[in-house]
């Protein structure tokens, strides 16, 4: 803003210039555009809770709003990224080099600090920040979980009762939901159609991509579209199975992926009661829910090397703090990871030494 300037609004004024600059700023660090609208949102909505201009902010209305926050039932999670947010718009005002402070002593007699502290903000509370009903399984308890799955199926067709073909149904369906990090929606959602050959990984078969057409939707606007490459073998295989041996048995002229026998699809509802009465019959703790195995997809995935940009992806986050809260990465993993890493730097060290 120009010195000497006189403004009919000032308030509003300074304001609207410094949510445009520090937007400025952070598109010249190519950040997402929706990131930066997020972040925007996030601080408008400070200002309207504290009824007050940044400038006149202080800590206390930082202990006020997370207060707020945590009342109004938001996750440990949301309320640090909300902080976090808020507390890069303060440094950015309150930064020298930005000259806001001049533009706030001209016209207000104040001028804007950092409000946000290491004593005032949440901190990491555990390795794992997701809801507990979501935490990612052990790769024991995940193989428990599948076993089960697949010893019902065998127990059910032994007895010759009713039900085999909707047990082997449900088992194939928690193996994807699994394999491919699904939600229960989008897994529910799914037509025979939605899979595709991957020619980067045609080991794969026509099962090397899922297009998935109903992903969780922004505020206001339509399912989010998008592909999940296929990345474990046991589990195309399993689909492949399923798809051209056991499906057709439902005699099924629609597409849906999993048919009922009424020739509907299995709803979210259903998966969550199945997965419940597997879940308490292999002793899992009862809060655990179906989309834990999606946070076990995730999970898993990290630890068997995947990059977390492609893990981000396959999972349709459009922010990586989000996939984050999602992971919980065991101590061999970790402690795997530094062997390599000190092989690494003992081997170079050795080599130098060498030289």
């Amino acid at each position: 803003m120009r010195d000497g300037l006189s403004l009919l609004a000032p308030e509003e004024t300074v304001l609207a210039a410094m949510i445009e600059g520090w937007e400025q700023q952070q598109r010249s660090r190519m950040l997402a555009n929706l990131t930066i609208e997020r972040r925007t949102q996030i601080v408008r909505r400070l200002v309207v809770f504290t009824n007050d201009y940044p400038w006149r902010w202080s800590s206390a209305d930082v202990e006020e709003w997370t207060t707020h926050l945590v009342e109004s039932g938001a996750a440990h999670s949301t309320v640090r990224l909300y902080q976090m947010a808020a507390s890069l718009f303060c440094s950015y005002i309150s930064d020298v080099r930005y000259r806001w402070h001049e533009v706030c002593e001209r016209h207000f007699g104040v001028h804007p600090v950092q409000i946000f502290h290491e004593w005032n903000m949440v901190v990491h509370r555990s390795d794992y920040e997701g809801r507990p009903g979501n935490r990612p399984l052990t790769r024991d308890e995940l193989q428990a979980f599948f076993d089960y799955c697949d010893t019902r199926v065998n127990r059910v067709g032994a007895s010759g009762r009713k039900g085999w073909l909707a047990s082997y149904r449900d088992a194939t369906l928690f193996k994807v939901i699994y394999a491919w990090g699904l939600r229960r929606r989008e897994a529910s959602m799914l037509d025979t159609v939605d899979w595709t050959a991957n020619p980067a990984a045609t080991e794969f078969g026509r099962y090397g991509a899922l297009s998935v057409r109903h992903g969780k939707a922004l505020s206001g606007g339509p399912p989010r579209r998008r592909t999940v490459l296929t990345t474990m073998e046991w589990a195309a295989e399993a689909v492949d199975e399923w798809v051209t041996e056991i499906r057709p048995l439902y005699d099924s002229d629609q597409l849906a992926l999993w048919p009922t026998e009424r020739s509907a699809r299995v709803g979210a509802v259903s998966i969550s009661q199945r997965f419940a009465e597997y879940r308490d019959a292999v002793g899992l703790e009862k809060h655990l829910g179906p989309h834990c195995l999606r946070h076990s997809y995730a999970t898993h995935l990290l630890e068997d090397g995947f990059d977390h940009l492609f893990v981000q992806q396959q999972l349709g986050h459009s922010w990586g703090s989000t996939t984050a809260i999602y992971t919980s990465v065991g101590t061999d993993y970790k402690n795997n990871a530094l062997r390599r890493a000190l092989s690494r730097a003992f081997t170079t060290a050795s080599t130098d030494e060498e030289n």
